[in-house]
């Protein structure tokens, strides 16, 4: 007969609760043989429509799950891909309970049998790693299995299959090896691929650049865009400035608008040089320019793709191009006055009740929802697709970042 293969899987995740709100943000499937060679390695971000929970644990950023697909569009091919094999993962437990829950969400399910057969290689260390300890970077110490990056699902899958093959070299003549495998082949249940199979949506890689947002603005000719449509454009750039942080909401945002207008790229690098002017002037208007100052123009010649040599000379001496109009005013602080409303959402640096006394404090009102009466929404991640984000970005509501508090707010305020 024969045989099947291990799917050896790992998923990242925004809590520990499938049936409350918590979702798979990351999936990993590596396919390998009896001998304990890899045929397939497969993984993908999905979009787990939330927030994304504890980002300091699985690294995922808002922004790389933003073209990802959601669980419901992978789920045929998952299921394709788990047909005629024996799962493996370490903390098979934790795997299958989201595994169940997101089919269950997709209208599918899995085969009664096949979860409930598979092997937990965290279980298995009792046997073959007695007092190694549990987790999967213990275990893997034990054989001198390189586990590349942890709570990243393609690597943690990849060295949890290394550790499943350390174990059958170890016990080369257990029969249930082989056993499973056998079963695994007599109840495969597809026989073909489904018709279409998504492209997956991998992880930055470190080495990787991203693409600038202006090189998504089509160059156009002629230009038709008029004042009216620069200073539009230039409202919405003074909003998404507020954090001195571009997500990629607000950069779709631009390209968007740039499109919508039908400003070429070549008047919007113009528009950021203006832009970028009217910022040194204001840093520069007491006639002197702090260390804090010059990393603001830094940060904001970075973030609209300002040439080297204007950073520079605004940096010697006060630049002579014109300033924008009064209304184009960038000193983010003075966006928030006294008494305004300020909603908060996702997992803080500090304890959620810390920051809203801070506020208090500094004279501001934390507010529990998001209403067209709240001023700003601070996120944990400025691109976080809660329901409180979705709703703040239809509304017009600036989303920021954490930092923008301690650095915009609190500090203007002398917190």
């Amino acid at each position: 007969m024969t045989l099947g293969h291990f799917a050896v899987i790992d998923t990242e995740t925004t809590g520990l609760f499938p049936g409350n709100h918590d979702r798979i943000a990351e999936i990993a499937v590596i396919t390998m043989d009896r001998s304990g060679t890899v045929l397939d390695r497969w993984e993908t971000l999905i979009n787990p429509v939330r927030d994304l929970g504890k980002q300091s644990i699985h690294g995922i950023r808002a922004k790389g799950i933003l073209d990802a697909p959601r669980f419901g569009d992978i789920a045929e091919e998952l299921d394709w891909r788990l047909s005629g094999t024996i799962i493996v993962a370490h903390n098979l437990g934790f795997d299958a309970r989201f595994l169940r829950a997101e089919f269950h969400r997709a209208g599918l399910a899995l085969p009664d049998f096949y979860l409930p057969r598979g092997l937990c290689t965290m279980q298995m260390a009792h046997e073959y790693l007695p007092g190694a300890g549990r987790s999967l970077q213990d275990c893997c110490d034990s054989f001198s299995i390189e586990l590349r990056h942890a709570h990243s699902a393609g690597d943690d899958a990849e060295a949890t299959a290394v550790l499943l093959s350390r174990y059958m070299e170890l016990d080369p003549d257990l029969g249930d090896w082989d056993h499973l495998l056998n079963e695994a082949a007599a109840t495969t249940w597809h026989d073909a691929s489904p018709t279409a199979l998504l492209a997956p949506i991998h992880r930055a890689s470190g080495e990787s650049r991203e693409t600038h947002f202006l090189d998504r603005i089509v160059v156009r000719l002629p230009e038709i865009a008029g004042p009216a449509e620069h200073q539009e454009y230039l409202a919405l750039l003074d909003r998404a400035l507020l954090d001195r942080y571009l997500s990629a909401h607000e950069q779709s945002a631009l390209v968007a608008m740039a499109d919508e207008l039908e400003l070429s790229r070549t008047t919007v690098l113009e528009l950021h040089s203006q832009y970028f002017s009217s910022v040194a002037d204001t840093a520069w208007a007491d006639g002197v320019l702090t260390d804090e100052e010059l990393h603001d123009l830094a940060i904001i010649s970075e973030l609209l793709g300002i040439e080297s040599e204007q950073l520079e000379a605004a940096t010697r001496t006060r630049p002579d191009s014109p300033a924008l109009a009064p209304t184009m005013k960038t000193a983010a602080a003075s966006y928030l006055e006294p008494g305004d409303l300020i909603v908060l959402t996702g997992d803080m640096s500090r304890p959620r009740s810390a920051i809203e006394a801070e506020l208090k404090a500094a004279g501001f009102k934390p507010h529990g929802a998001v209403t067209r009466k709240v001023k700003l929404l601070v996120a944990a991640d400025p691109d976080s697709l809660s329901g409180k984000a979705r709703k703040a970005r239809t509304y017009g509501i600036p989303v920021v970042g954490e930092d923008y508090l301690w650095n915009q707010v609190f500090h203007s305020t002398g917190r």
